[in-house]
C-alpha cells in the first residue's frame, strides 16, 4: 500500500464500466440463446446462417436444453472474468501492488487445476456432449455402465433411467463410449422362434 491518495473517481469509473460490460455481455448471450432456443427461423440471416443446418435436425426440447446450457456456461465465464478484472483495477486504484497478487493467483490456479482435474474433465465432456448433440433428454442410450433413457443432461452429470427403474448418475468425463439408439435406424434384434417355442 502506497501513500498516494485514493482516486475515488477512478474506482467508481472502473466499477461502472465493469457493470456495464457485464450487463451488455449477459444481454447479448441471453438474446442469442433465446434465438437458438426458438429455432432456425431467426438464424437464417447474416452471420448466424452457418448455425441453421446444425439446428434443423434438433428437436425443440433438445435445442432449448443446449441453448440454456451454453448460455449459462458463457454467462458464468463472463461474470468471473469481468469480476476478477474489476477487482484488480480497484485494488490498483487503492494503491495496492497487484504484482504479488497476480503471482499468487497463478500459483493458486495451478494448484486448483491439479486438484480438480476430474471436475474440469467432467465439465469439458459435458460441453462437448451438448455441442455435438451426442444425446439428449428422452434418447435411449447404451454406455459401458448402463442402458436406459436419458432424463437430464448437465455439464457434470448425465442422469439415465434404466429399464428396471433405477436412476443412474453418470459423470460425463467417465463416459468413454456411448451408443444412441434414438438416432439413426436402430432395429431391435429379433428373437429366435425356436427359443420362443421352447419357452
Amino acid at each position: 500500500m502506497t501513500g498516494a491518495p485514493v482516486n475515488f473517481w477512478e474506482v467508481g469509473t472502473v466499477i461502472l464500466v465493469g457493470v456495464l460490460v457485464w450487463a451488455l455481455s449477459t444481454f447479448l448471450i441471453r438474446r442469442v440463446s433465446r434465438r437458438i432456443a426458438k429455432g432456425i427461423g431467426v438464424l437464417n440471416k447474416g452471420r448466424f446462417r452457418w448455425v441453421a443446418p446444425a439446428l434443423q435436425a434438433l428437436e425443440s426440447q433438445r435445442r432449448e436444453q443446449r441453448a440454456r446450457t451454453i448460455g449459462s456456461l458463457l454467462t458464468s465465464v463472463v461474470t468471473v472474468v469481468i469480476t476478477v478484472i474489476v477487482i484488480f483495477y480497484v485494488l490498483k486504484a487503492f494503491g495496492v501492488d497487484i504484482a504479488p497478487l497476480l503471482a499468487s493467483v497463478g500459483v493458486v490456479g495451478i494448484a486448483i487445476g491439479f486438484g480438480s482435474q476430474q471436475l474440469i474433465r467432467d465439465y469439458l465432456a459435458g460441453i462437448f456432449i451438448s455441442l455435438e448433440d451426442q444425446y439428449g433428454i428422452g434418447d435411449h442410450i447404451v454406455t459401458s455402465e448402463v442402458e436406459g433413457t436419458v432424463k437430464a443432461v448437465g455439464l457434470r452429470i448425465t442422469k439415465v433411467e434404466a429399464e428396471d427403474g433405477t436412476i443412474w448418475y453418470l459423470r460425463n468425463g467417465e463416459i468413454m463410449r456411448v451408443g444412441n439408439r434414438s438416432q439413426g435406424n436402430y432395429v431391435p434384434p429379433q428373437e429366435d422362434p425356436a427359443t420362443q417355442e421352447g419357452n
